[in-house]
């Protein structure tokens, strides 16, 4: 993996960010974990190994890829 920062809505260049993986174009995302019981019973069809974050939607309003 190979990673490309795309932006931040951080003031002080911490989380959250976007990121685009130059190798697949894949896109990682950085936030805040989500891992209070009663959020994470919400989120379905959630295979092993994955996790969750949370982003302001101007993060991928502002810095998301358009192609």
């Amino acid at each position: 993996m190979q990673l490309r920062m795309l932006g931040t809505t951080s003031d002080d260049g911490k989380c959250p960010t976007l990121y685009e993986d130059a190798t697949t174009g894949d896109i990682v995302v950085q936030g805040y974990a989500v891992s209070a019981p009663e959020d994470v019973a919400q989120i379905q069809n959630v295979l092993p190994g994955e996790s969750f974050v949370r982003i302001p939607r101007e993060l991928l309003t502002r810095f998301a890829p358009t192609e």
